[in-house]
């Protein structure tokens, strides 16, 4: 007899049993099954009411940690802007010294040992500036630019070309893109 007559000829019962594995008791099978519940209109309602609450809380939660992290950037922003205006407020004062130092130069000879020690300290000066940030504005024969000239006088001059700086009274110092101090210029028309 062939297979399929064998189990043409078995009982449903044995049929049945030859269909479940082996290891699943009926028992098994039953827990296997999907649960199912009732819940009554009450409890949906408290249940609703618990996830919009948890759907609150977490949209206060993400909302509070996008503001912490607003906050933190704007507290570094600050912090850097506050060094930059404190450094700018420290140097400030010592470009008049400078300017002291450099007429101090002017008043000696050529070769003078006084001018040469007034010439060291400048250069030195003038490299720490460098060191902080601190650079001097191009000034003499460029083109008049009022973000970072300070125009003081006009003069007629026919060699110099519309708008250049002829004459330079006073140096103009930058650090980074901030004017410090606008360089006092004589400008040809």
């Amino acid at each position: 007899m062939s297979e399929k007559d064998k189990k043409s000829k078995q009982t449903p019962e044995e049929n049945a049993a030859a269909e479940q594995p082996v290891n699943e008791t009926p028992e098994a099978a039953a827990e296997a099954a999907p649960e199912t519940y009732t819940v009554t209109k009450e409890q949906m309602q408290q249940m609703e009411e618990l996830a919009k609450t948890l759907a609150d809380a977490n949209d206060k939660y993400l909302r509070l940690a996008a503001e912490y992290d607003n906050y933190r950037k704007r507290t570094v922003r600050e912090k850097e802007h506050l060094y930059g205006d404190a450094k700018i407020d420290t140097i400030k004062p010592f470009l008049a010294v400078l300017d002291n130092l450099e007429r101090g130069v002017q008043q000696f000879e050529e070769g003078d040992g006084h001018r040469q020690g007034l010439e060291m300290i400048c250069k030195q000066f003038i490299d720490v500036l460098g060191q902080m940030g601190v650079t001097e504005i191009p000034a003499l024969g460029q083109p008049f630019d009022p973000e970072k000239h300070n125009a003081v006088m006009h003069t007629e001059d026919e060699s110099a070309g519309e708008n250049t700086i002829v004459e330079v009274f006073q140096k103009g110092f930058m650090i980074g893109d901030k004017v410090l101090r606008f360089a006092m210029v004589k400008v040809a028309n």
